[in-house]
């Protein structure tokens, strides 16, 4: 049998040429050029009716509905990722950053599916970054060497995907892990490991075996620089879900979420605490996010935060400091550096809290990145604070988003966001005014504050406590 031949395909243009070169003849594109197997015609282009039986359509209504059987992986969290479970024939990338724990994830992972209904079948590990020997000092630390995981877990040494393939195929496991997809090599082509016709490639056949096969395959796929998934955008394109694990390398505290999933939500995260034991599940992570300080400071402010279904509380906090220079800093870390800078400006126009002279450094504890609106209120309230030094009374919450005018929106899911700040022990909670005929159920221990306006928010988070100590209340900053 022939040996496929491969071209370099342009990306832009679609030209294909015999050897590779900087720049697209054809089009002027510079870097365009991807090394590409020629696919027979019986393969790429077969006639219909020829061999295969052609597509019918079918009436939406009368389509009979999907049975997505699905097997737990025996970690909690990143069940709730997938969407309850992992799909059989499904493609997974997980992504993430060199020492983040991708690999220990998934081998915890792979223990845990041998100990289910599916582990008979047996989990499929190709590693080819890794020895069989650096895998057992793993699963060694991991205490994953007895039982059923010892037995069931097969280690193959390997980084050629069609070697993985077969080998596949002949097991016929019920979870085949790939790590790493920039390690994995296709014979026919030419290009070195990692180089975006290998990855493609071999994503392209690992699928076929997924799809073929009834077979899971999870692939694993490092970050670059800027934070994406290394390797072409097709990849990610390609597979039925992008999962992404995320956290401090020097933090103990690790996030788990899924940019694309067509078996499930997007919403949800996973919350784990890494230690010597591997990943370990955080048992209550609506607090797993909350600073431990001896008193109140000023700059700090606690906000509900809404994560899929699951409220997570997170501390906001602000350092606003006179610039030392002409042109004041802007550093905002697990915050959209833009919406701090909105409402820098709502601030000083509506509130009278003017920064425009002052450092601001504002943060999300425990290295949590939150992007949603609702944050708006807590931040506003922490530069608020930390300007005025003085801090806001503790075991409060708020929530809420701002307007350009100053005035506060609501959120989804104020009351389940309350609920569970009332049962961490807080007493009062700073939220907007509910829009005419709306309200809010009452929730035991909780005082819950009403405010229309950023200016009102901030006067019953920090003027009404000074008032209470019998304080004179200092005029506004501006």
């Amino acid at each position: 049998m022939a040996r496929p031949q491969s071209r370099f395909i342009c990306q832009r243009c679609a030209e294909s040429f015999l050897r590779w070169e900087g720049q697209c003849r054809a089009c002027g594109e510079w870097n365009s050029l991807v090394e590409t197997i020629v696919r027979e015609p019986s393969r790429a282009g077969r006639p219909v009716g020829h061999g295969k039986a052609a597509a019918q359509p079918a009436r939406l209504a009368h389509i009979s509905e999907a049975d997505l059987p699905r097997f737990s992986l025996g970690i909690g969290e990143l069940d709730r990722v997938l969407g309850g479970g992992l799909v059989p024939g499904s493609l997974v990338l997980l992504g993430g950053e060199p020492g983040i724990g991708k690999s220990t994830l998934l081998l915890q992972a792979a223990a845990g599916l041998t100990r289910g209904p599916a582990g008979e079948r047996g989990v499929l590990y190709a590693s080819g970054e890794e020895s069989p020997g650096q895998i057992r000092l793993r699963a060694t630390r991991l205490g994953l060497l007895g039982g059923m995981s010892g037995e069931r877990i097969q280690v193959l040494a390997e980084h050629d995907v069609g070697r993985i393939a077969e080998v596949a195929r002949a097991a016929q496991p019920a979870l085949v892990v790939v790590d790493s997809i920039q390690t994995a090599t296709v014979e026919e082509l030419d290009g070195a490991a990692g180089s975006v016709g290998q990855v493609r490639e071999s994503a392209l056949r690992l699928m076929d075996l997924a799809k073929g096969d009834g077979i899971a395959v999870i692939l694993v796929g490092h970050v670059t620089k800027d934070g994406s998934i290394a390797g072409p955008k097709t990849l990610e394109h390609l597979v039925d879900a992008v999962v992404s694990l995320e956290g401090e390398r020097h933090a103990a505290i690790r996030l788990l979420r899924a940019t694309k999933n067509r078996f499930g939500s997007t919403d949800e995260i996973g919350v784990f605490e890494m230690d010597d034991a591997g990943m370990m599940e955080v048992a209550d992570p609506a607090r797993a996010f909350l600073a431990v300080h001896p008193g109140s400071a000023p700059g700090s402010v606690v906000a509900p935060t809404m994560e899929g279904s699951r409220p997570i509380l997170v501390e906001v906090q602000a350092l606003v400091s006179p610039t030392g220079y002409g042109t004041p800093t802007r550093k905002a870390s697990g915050l959209d550096p833009n919406r701090v800078s909105l409402l820098i400006a709502v601030l000083g126009r509506r509130a009278g809290i003017a920064l425009g002279s002052h450092d601001v450094y504002a943060n999300l504890a425990g290295g949590l990145s939150v992007m949603e609106p609702g944050l708006d209120l807590p931040v506003a309230l922490a530069l608020a604070s930390s300007l005025r030094d003085r801090p806001i009374a503790p075991g409060t919450v708020a929530i809420g988003e701002v307007g350009l005018l100053g005035e506060l929106r609501g959120v989804v899911g104020l009351e389940r966001r309350l609920r569970e700040a009332a049962r961490l022990g807080f007493r009062r909670a700073l939220v907007p005014r509910p829009s005419a005929g709306a309200t809010i159920a009452r929730i035991e221990g909780l005082d819950v504050t009403h405010a229309e306006t950023l200016a009102e928010a901030i006067k019953a988070a920090l003027d009404d406590r000074a008032e209470a100590r019998g304080e004179a209340v200092p005029a506004m900053l501006g």
